[in-house]
């Protein structure tokens, strides 16, 4: 496909503007101006109307595809949310409004919205108070961490460790060294879960807390989580709770009710807002009582009168995390998601959720090795087989041969405790003619790599480039778009 540079037709012009009817004037320095005119594409309205729609097509979307994106959670976002997120009186708001003289006072529906997801999270998560500013949830990790660390300064406890699963995201202990913390790794069990002796044996006065998933990367939910939280609070360390896979127990159970003191939210993964790419995101993080006080500022209260105001007094918060008040019009499309459902439309997500994992770990099991062949949660794990490793077919052969059926690739590789692991994350708002047409190229592409194992090896064969260098490509970003 052709650059719109390597469309341009000297003189072709898409917007021809009539001579203006009113007095005009420029008032720029010479020495500010160009030499010479810009060297931009010169072509038709239609010829950039073609080329956008045509790059449109080739975009792989949880809008046109499945997108079974383990430990992502790329569902379908409810385009009402979308609708109301472009309405005027949110989408033409200007970020310093409210900091205007009696700005406040034209911002009171945005800053009711702010005040109310976090009385609605609060109830969702057991938690006390919320912060609606990190960007995304690795943002919000980083701001739990450093709220943990406020916390342990302000009682003078001397603090080093923070403790992590061998299943972890990636992100926590990358946040918790970022806060200043030395990452100790819990093996996993027998049973998939953190090891609970392992982690008796590292806990000491120098350990801040632990951080951790529930249920975690394999799909997993602990049975142990109250008694692990007990055992950080006995050394006044802190739990966190990374809250990438609170879908699979949304409605159902809080992390405040098992033991954990911080919670991050991913809103895309949880409650249906864009996701891609790496923004725009929020994660909101929320803590109990005795962390309100380190929260971020600005923090959205209600006035006895009613009204809403920001509020900056707060001696002991740790600063400012965002510009403004994070991404709003994200924390609105999740709050849309969230009155939509309501209580009981929450817990049926959960439900969704776990439903379809299981139905996909069944019908999976006998071509594919289940890292764990027992219930799971939001997602499942398996890992190629010993027929297909001895035929030299890797997991990374049958995500790329999944995208010439037709289906983005589920996650590979992780977590890092599974050998050739795939990780399949069917969230809740696909249907099972959906799940059973992944199913079915699945089970083709297993019996592939026993006939022919060469054919995946060669995937994909749809795409205008087949297997690009991959750790080169993270490295040398090239996204133009023209």
């Amino acid at each position: 496909m052709k650059l719109l540079f390597e469309k341009s037709v000297p003189g072709r012009r898409g917007v021809c503007p009539g001579p203006s009817d009113v007095p005009t004037s420029v008032n720029i320095k010479d020495d500010l101006l160009r030499d010479s005119s810009a060297a931009l594409p010169e072509l038709s309205e239609l010829d950039v109307v073609r080329h956008f729609t045509e790059l449109s097509r080739r975009n792989f979307g949880v809008d046109t595809n499945f997108y079974p994106l383990g430990s992502c959670t790329m569902k379908y976002n409810p385009k009402v949310a979308e609708r109301i997120a472009t309405y005027p009186g949110f989408a033409h708001l200007h970020p310093l409004l409210p900091q205007l003289r009696m700005g406040g006072m034209l911002t009171q529906g945005a800053l009711a919205i702010l005040y109310e997801m976090d009385l609605l999270l609060r109830e969702i998560t057991g938690m006390a108070g919320f912060t609606m500013q990190p960007m995304a949830g690795a943002h919000g990790e980083l701001t739990g961490m450093m709220i943990m660390a406020a916390y342990h300064r302000d009682k003078g406890n001397k603090k080093t460790v923070l403790l992590a699963p061998d299943s972890a995201h990636g992100t926590n202990p990358a946040s918790a060294a970022i806060a200043g913390y030395r990452v100790v790794s819990i093996p996993s069990d027998a049973d998939g879960v953190m090891d609970l002796k392992a982690l008796k044996q590292a806990i000491n006065d120098e350990v801040a807390g632990v951080m951790l998933t529930c249920p975690n990367t394999l799909g997993l939910f602990n049975p142990h989580i109250r008694e692990i939280c007990d055992l950080i609070h006995s050394v006044d360390g802190l739990a966190y709770y990374d809250g990438a896979n609170l879908n699979a127990i949304v409605g159902k159970a809080r992390p405040g009710d098992f033991g954990f003191d911080i919670v991050h939210l991913n809103l895309h993964k949880t409650f249906a807002t864009p996701h891609g790419g790496g923004g725009p995101g929020a994660g909101p993080v929320g803590v109990r009582d005795h962390l309100a006080p380190f929260l971020p500022v600005s923090i959205v209260v209600k006035r006895a009168d009613g009204t809403y105001a920001l509020e900056y007094d707060r001696p002991k918060s740790i600063g400012y995390v965002a510009p403004f008040y994070g991404n709003f019009a994200i924390v609105l499309r999740a709050y849309v998601y969230i009155l939509l459902l309501g209580k009981q439309g929450l817990a049926h997500v959960a439900e969704n959720a776990v439903l379809n994992a299981n139905y996909i770990r069944c019908k999976l099991k006998d071509y594919y090795a289940p890292a764990f062949d027992k219930l799971c949660k939001h997602e499942c794990v398996f890992s190629t087989t010993e027929t297909m490793a001895a035929n030299g077919v890797h997991a990374i052969d049958i995500a790329k041969a999944l995208i010439d059926r037709g289906f983005h690739p589920p996650t590979v590789y992780f977590p890092t405790i599974v050998k050739e692991a795939m990780m399949i994350e069917p969230t809740e708002t696909e249907s099972k003619e959906t799940l059973d047409a992944f199913i079915a190229a699945m089970i083709e592409i297993a019996e592939l790599a026993q006939k022919d194992p060469e054919a995946l090896k060669a995937a994909p064969i749809t795409t205008p480039v087949s297997r690009p260098n991959e750790t080169a490509a993270a490295k040398n970003l090239n996204i133009a778009c023209l």
